[in-house]
């Protein structure tokens, strides 16, 4: 018996041993835990210690980089025996979508720090980590726990470093001293100012890109996304508040209370203050919480109060003084809590996980989608990082839930239509993305309340109830077009943004390029407004024209139809002044004082990773002292201007736009030109109606205000398409409209506007609020002098997402003249 114990024995004293010797985070970094921020270099030379010191217990992989080139890291931690089987337990785990495996493991995942000054969560994964693999390793024999320390390292490391530049020592807890005030560009955001806990399902951003991809390797039973919230909240934790959306299971309702209530006994004996079930709710489909629920997890969100405002400690406004120790306290004990529960209910998270995917049966089982080759080719490139199944449908017609009428109708289909079934693995979360009108349990909610993918896209749908049979459909690799090098003219349509690229690098190439302002056919073809027009004759000194041409076209996949002639069957010959020269224009863009951060980091990334176009970045601190003269158009991103530009400042921009200047104003950016000294833009006044101020309980006041609230929702807009705003486009455009600011209709220019009537197709919009924005503009132009305003009401680059309203944008620098 005893040679059997002997290497038991021996087994069991080097873990302990090995566990015994590891290094606490305060042992390693050489402070205590809590007294500094630990930059990201340092964070991951702890993980990669331990990852050394219990290479049994700890494999740590980087899954990325970021844009700045820090390393996204990915621990996972468990008993010698899981880790040795790690392939075998991630593919046993991942039957159980389909036809079920075997494994009884929990897959725990926890990410910290996706907001870069919520800089709490990276300091408790240290503590976290050493604690399972120490005191608590007991939880790791059944579970598997992936650890993401930091999203977000980028906005991390500029908050921790701007914190160390302006902190006292050792820190200075009057809320009035400067380090708990960062600056307009705060650490909230990645480096494109992107808010990287709305991106999961839009994927706009290399961090959500690169996580993605290993997450969907996983798929695992409980997700948490650790942030913070404001410095004088209590802590929160699951239950999530109502709305919960309606693909939401009774166990994943009933396992947050489970989750809940042990973090509850723990918060107690420590009389520690706590809430839920309010303020963050499960539906917005692009959260940490809510993404990882529509994929069959226990998404959940964790709130620790303190955030940028908190430092290392700060005296909150009820005279307590709360310290980065409290918040780590805090945050590792919800973890630890979370990973306990999970180790306690491995077996029910599995059997539960396997009835979420075998248990789908929704209304719609198919969408069908119609449209621009290119819109449909980037909506297969979002579905493929989903890993999400879609086809070719066979010829004929499909009945169902038209998405351009909000009625029953037809649609046939075509060579190029695309099918999305609920018939798969990912059949929820096909559902959540593409239905045409989530159901909303409370109106009250904390994000926007519509995002269907049709409309996001600008593709015609129908949502049938029938499953429609296809063929596995794949996203096509461009084919090189040929160019035929003796001919007058070379044309290409313009319907997209891979249209708006192509022109980019033939401008930024020294391609002079015309743009069709009247419809026109020639050699038996057609073509629409805004089509390109590239001659021979306008780039005949233009060393090695036709390779750069045949490359660019290869490279965007871009048809070109080849000329002999200029002389047109109809419309207007190439010669005409209704075919105008596109300038290659030099643009700059405001930044800081009133621009929002997220507004500017839209356009930024626009500009930096979608058209690859040179911006300049002008900063309001010394707007003044710029020449604008040395610049075609300037960009007012969205923000808080109100008033922002005195009476000089908006005369030195009226003159420059008379002599040829554009601006494009965006969103809160418009109030700034609007009024008694600035442009021609008035903001809609309402009449008052005096049955309406009657008051009203205390308790319903949140609800009273939801009456003026618009929680983006979508409407259907008119398209005057002979506009060069709107060249490219149909007659109708689905906005996504984030609140209730209107403007009157412009003299002239109105490009995009709403009618009389306008309610929303999707989402929640106050019954005041949809009477402000009847009859109001979206997008339009005003002329002034040789110049022109370009104003957009509506966001066309909303969280990066918003495909269809990017071509507008494009159309604002390169069309409008």
């Amino acid at each position: 018996m005893t040679k059997f114990l002997l290497p038991f024995i021996a087994t069991f004293t080097f873990f302990v041993s090995v566990s015994a010797q590891l290094k606490s985070p305060s042992e390693f970094l050489g402070y205590e835990l809590g007294t500094q921020f630990t930059r990201h270099h340092e964070v991951v030379d702890y993980y990669e210690y331990l990852a050394k010191e219990a290479p049994n217990r700890v494999k740590l992989t980087v899954y990325g980089k970021t844009n700045e080139r820090r390393p996204l890291l990915l621990a996972y931690v468990s008993s010698a025996e899981n880790i040795s089987n790690l392939e075998s337990i991630r593919q046993e785990h991942l039957k159980d979508t389909e036809e079920g495996g075997n494994t009884s493991k929990a897959i725990v995942w926890l990410s910290y720090n996706v907001h870069g000054n919520e800089s709490v969560s990276t300091e408790a994964s240290m503590k976290t980590i050493y604690e399972l693999l120490t005191s608590k390793s007991q939880y790791l024999e059944n579970t598997v726990v992936i650890m993401d320390p930091c999203i977000n390292p980028d906005g991390r490391d500029r908050y921790s470093n701007w914190y160390n530049q302006y902190k006292n020592t050792p820190y200075q807890v009057d809320y009035n001293s400067k380090e708990h005030h960062e600056g307009w560009w705060n650490g909230r955001s990645n480096h494109y100012m992107f808010d990287l806990n709305r991106d999961w399902a839009w994927l706009t951003q290399v961090e959500s890109q690169q996580r993605l991809k290993v997450y969907n390797e996983w798929l695992p039973h409980v997700h948490v996304d650790f942030h913070e919230q404001g410095m004088n909240n209590p802590y929160y934790f699951a239950p999530a508040a109502e709305p919960y959306h309606e693909v939401i299971t009774d166990f994943q309702r009933d396992f947050q209370v489970t989750l809940g209530k042990n973090h509850a006994k723990y918060f107690d004996a420590n009389g520690w203050f706590y809430f839920t079930k309010e303020v963050f709710d499960l539906f917005y489909p692009s959260y940490g919480d809510t993404y990882p629920t529509y994929n069959g997890a226990i998404g959940m969100t964790y709130e620790q109060g303190g955030g940028g405002q908190g430092g290392l400690g700060v005296i909150t406004a009820i005279g307590d003084t709360l310290t980065l120790k409290d918040r780590i306290a805090h945050h590792f004990t919800t973890g630890m809590s979370t990973v306990e529960v999970s180790s306690q209910n491995a077996s029910l998270l599995n059997s539960e996980f396997k009835k979420f995917y075998k248990n789908q049966n929704f209304k719609y089982k198919s969408y069908v989608l119609n449209g621009d080759k290119d819109k449909i080719d980037a909506l297969k490139s979002l579905l493929e990082k989903h890993k999400i199944e879609f086809g070719s449908p066979s010829s004929g017609s499909v009945k169902g839930f038209d998405y351009n009428t909000g009625s029953s109708g037809s649609m046939p289909i075509t060579n190029n239509s695309l099918v999305v079934s609920t018939n798969q693995t990912k059949g929820t979360l096909v559902k959540v993305l593409f239905e045409p009108n989530a159901k909303l349990s409370d109106s009250l909610t904390y994000d926007i309340t519509a995002w269907s993918l049709p409309y996001a896209y600008g593709l015609d749908a129908i949502a049938s109830t029938s499953l429609v049979a296809s063929n596995e459909g794949t996203t096509e690799s461009a084919v090189s077009p040929s160019i035929a090098p003796d001919s007058y003219a070379y044309i290409t349509d313009w319907n997209s943004l891979k249209d708006a690229k192509f022109l980019a690098e033939l401008l930024k190439a020294g391609i002079r390029v015309r743009k069709a302002d009247h419809p026109f056919s020639i050699e038996g073809q057609s073509f629409e407004r805004g089509s390109l027009i590239i001659t021979k004759g306008d780039n005949q000194y233009k060393e090695d024209f036709l390779k750069i041409l045949q490359t660019t076209s290869g490279k965007y996949g871009k048809s070109i139809t080849s000329s002999k002639t200029g002389f047109v069957d109809s419309g207007k010959d190439f010669g005409s002044s209704s075919i105008k020269m596109i300038n290659k224009p030099k643009i700059a863009m405001l930044s800081g004082g009133p621009t929002s951060t997220l507004r500017f980091g839209e356009i930024w990334h626009f500009f930096e990773q979608q058209l690859y176009y040179p911006l300049t970045v002008i900063d309001d601190a010394y707007a003044d002292q710029v020449d604008l003269d040395d610049y075609n158009i300037l960009i007012l991103p969205g923000g808080r201007y109100g008033d922002h530009f005195n009476e000089k400042q908006l005369q030195k921009l009226q003159q420059w736009v008379k002599k040829g200047g554009k601006i494009i104003a965006m969103g809160g950016a418009i109030d700034a030109l609007d009024g008694e000294n600035g442009f021609g833009i008035q903001k809609k006044e309402m009449e008052n109606d005096s049955s309406t101020n009657m008051p009203s309980p205390h308790k319903n006041s949140e609800r009273e205000r939801i009456k003026d609230a618009i929680t983006g929702a979508i409407f259907k807009t008119k398209v005057d398409n002979t506009h060069p705003l709107a060249y490219g486009y149909g007659k109708d455009y689905f906005t996504l409209k984030l609140g209730n600011a209107s403007y009157n209709y412009l003299d002239g220019g109105n490009a995009v506007y709403l009618e009389k009537n306008a309610k929303p197709f999707s989402g929640f919009a106050g019954s005041e609020a949809q009477k402000k924005v009847m009859e109001s503009l979206v997008f339009g132009v005003e002329n002034v002098g040789s110049g022109q305003v370009v104003y957009m009401v509506d966001n066309p680059l909303f969280r990066g997402f918003w495909e269809n309203g990017k071509l507008f944008f494009a159309n604002a620098l390169f069309m409008v003249d």
